[in-house]
This record gives C-alpha cells, structure tokens and sequence, in this order.
C-alpha cells in the first residue's frame, strides 16, 4: 500500500457563533432545565468559545411556518376539547388561538437549506482540494463523498459530478454514514483504489452541518452537550497512487476496527422536529476501547523495533478531548510529548465530525514543524462503534 495525500482544503463555516450566545439562548428557553445552574461551568469544560456554522444561530432557533393547531391536528384538538365539555363557541376560539401559535421547525424547514450549504461548501472545497493539487475537475478518475447530517437522495457525489463538473466516467462513491470516521476511512478506501491503478486520481470530499443536531425544544442534558460541541466544516483531499511535487503524506498501511454490541452508544435520530445526535456516557469508555485495539496494531507493526519506532505527529478524532486524554496516558512514555497538539487545536474551535481529521491535517501542514520522513498516524472512531487508522511518513 503506497498512496500520496496533497494537502487538505478545509472550508470552516463562516457564521461564528459563539458559545456565551448558545449559553443565553438555551438559558433562556430551559430555565428550569436540571442542569441550568450548572450550565456556565458544562460550557467552560468544553474549551470551546466560539464556533462556525454553515448557517447562523438564529436559522437553528426559528419557529417553523407552520402553527401550533397544524402540529396537533385541526380534528384530534376538536374532538379533545369537546370530551372536555367545551361548548362550539369555546372550541372555536380555542382553536383560533393555537392557530396563532408557531410550530416548532420540521424536519424539511431544517434540513433544506443545511444541505444546500452542504452542496455549496463541498464544492467550494473541492476546487481549494484539485488547486493545492495542481489539478483540474478533468483529472479525477474516482469521487469518494460523505456528508451524515443532511441525508439526500441523490447525495452529494452527484451534487458535486454536476457543479464542478466530473467527467461522466467518473466512479462515484458516496458513503453517507460515516460520520467522525469518514476522514480516516475515505484515505484507507482511496488508498485501496490507486494501489489497484496507481494512475488513479481519486478526490474525497466530506461536508458535514452538525448544526442541523441543534435541537431548541431538547432539555436533556446530552442535547446541552451537543449544542456546545459540533461546528460545520466541508474539507477535501486529492489522494494518487504516484508522489507528485505537491503530495505532503504518504499512506502505508490501514487498519480497521469495529466494537460489537456498541450501536446504540452514538446515533443519529431523525424525528418530527429534525435530526437528533444521541449520546450515551458509555460512549467514551467504548472509544477508549479502539485506541487500545489501535495501539496494539501499531506494537505488531513494529514489533522489531518497539523500543526505536514512534510516531511523530499523531492525528486524531476520537470524539472528544476526554479521548485524547486517555491516549496520551496510554501512550509508551518513551513517544515524545506534544503528539496530539494538533489535534487538540481543531477541537478548541468545536467537534467537526467527519471533517475532523482533514482539518487537523491542514493545521500540521500549515504550521511547517513536520520533516520529510516523519512518521505519521492518523485515527478516528465513529458511532458504531468503528475506528480506522493509517499510518504513513511525512514528504
């Protein structure tokens, strides 16, 4: 497995929305929440203050178009109030007034307009991904997509074979449920595809509006957490079977790592008023589970030289920092200090999910400290729950 990695485009969300405004919006609408007294401190632990979305704050807060006696249905809020002994006059003016009530938004009013920023910001970064490259639209033999939160039938891989445009022989390989490993993975598949055809040019694209999870009417203290965490990004990265001048990684070996009976840790879930990310506290000691399985990966790989091999920069997305916590105390204590830093970088300005580890990869290019012949180690994991890692050297 030899495959070479140009740098990443990375297409952070322009709307900045700060934290202190997410801590006033949710106080303001959950006063009595549980955790309300607790909730300058939940915001603080995060280590976020602000964050960019594809749409601005106020688009995730709005009250739909519809009204409150439409949510409820003209007939059942009838039929309810005559049960109650409520004359005709008195339903009539009850009904008139939940008529003037706005609905919550519905899964249409939320989505639409995410996955048109989706489709815009993806390609937007392709073009950034093709120009760091030193490549055209014409040159792409193979598209690999993933975009979780705004699902969509076509996706974005035809989106993008239209916008940019692709030839028509193009091969198309959308993965929308990916999620946090799309990053990871899409390398490993894109690798897989040019060492079959090392004149292959293979495009991946991941955009990704996890503000679409932000859920106004949700008072659990999980839905606090996801408000506070996720960021929108679109990333994009041009992968080839061949070195070219502006390659900056080589990729040489993938491994992969699935958790049984763990589906139900982290998921998405589609519902009236939209999509809903749901977390279970368990997750992070499942995640911590991969990052073993991923270090005894790397002992076997170089098992000849355990007390001489480690990695030089260290890229990952394990969800969260309490994660990345947990790998620097695992880590040989030998491994020099700082592997993480990068990655600790992208999470200071919000959980970019599937973008994560494209981001965190243009930030140790951009920063220059990496030498020709570094070795690198790229993971992520996802809900699942499902880890991949590469590992490759530095050009």
């Amino acid at each position: 497995m030899a495959a070479y990695v140009c740098p990443p485009a990375v297409m952070n969300g322009e709307h900045t929305v700060k934290t202190s405004q997410i801590v006033a919006e949710v106080r303001d609408r959950h006063p009595h929440a549980a955790w309300a007294p607790r909730i300058d401190g939940i915001a603080a632990s995060t280590g976020i203050e602000t964050r960019g979305w594809m749409l601005p704050l106020e688009t995730a807060v709005a009250r739909g178009n519809g009204s409150g006696l439409r949510a409820v249905g003209i007939e059942p809020a009838q039929e309810a109030l005559a049960r109650d002994g409520f004359t005709q006059q008195e339903v009539d003016r009850v009904l008139a007034a939940l008529e003037t009530v706005p609905a919550p938004q519905t899964v249409q009013e939320r989505t639409a307009p995410a996955w048109e920023a989706v489709q815009s910001y993806g390609e937007r970064a392709a073009r950034g991904a093709l120009q760091a490259a030193g490549l055209d639209a014409a040159d792409v033999d193979c598209l690999i997509t993933s975009h979780s939160t705004t699902p969509a039938l076509p996706g974005l891989d035809i989106a993008l074979a239209n916008k940019l445009p692709l030839r028509d022989d193009v091969m198309l390989l959308p993965a929308t449920q990916w999620a946090c490993v799309a990053g990871t993975r899409s390398l490993a598949l894109a690798a897989d595809l040019v060492a079959a055809d090392p004149d292959r040019v293979v495009l991946v694209v991941i955009a990704e509006a996890l503000s679409t999870t932000y859920q106004p009417a949700d008072d659990t203290l999980e839905s606090l957490i996801v408000r506070l965490l996720f960021a929108d990004t679109a990333v994009a990265a041009v992968v080839t079977g061949r070195p070219r001048r502006e390659s900056v990684l080589r990729l040489d070996a993938a491994w992969h790592h699935t958790l049984p009976g763990t589906q139900d840790l982290h998921r998405l879930e589609t519902r009236a008023d939209g999509t809903h990310f749901v977390m279970d506290r368990r997750g992070p000691r499942a995640v911590q589970a991969t990052v073993n399985a991923m270090w005894e990966w790397l002992r076997a790989r170089y098992q000849d030289t355990p007390d001489s091999w480690h990695p030089d920069v260290l890229l990952a997305h394990p969800g969260g920092t309490r994660v990345l916590e947990y790998m620097e105390q695992t880590m040989p204590d030998a491994w020099p200090a700082g592997l993480l830093d990068y990655s600790r970088a992208g999470y200071a300005t919000g959980n970019r999910g599937g973008a994560a580890v494209f981001d965190i990869l243009r930030r140790a290019h951009d920063a220059g400290k990496q030498k020709p012949g570094d070795r690198a180690v790229l993971y992520a994991a996802a809900p699942g729950l499902t880890a991949t890692a590469l590992e490759g050297e530095w050009l």
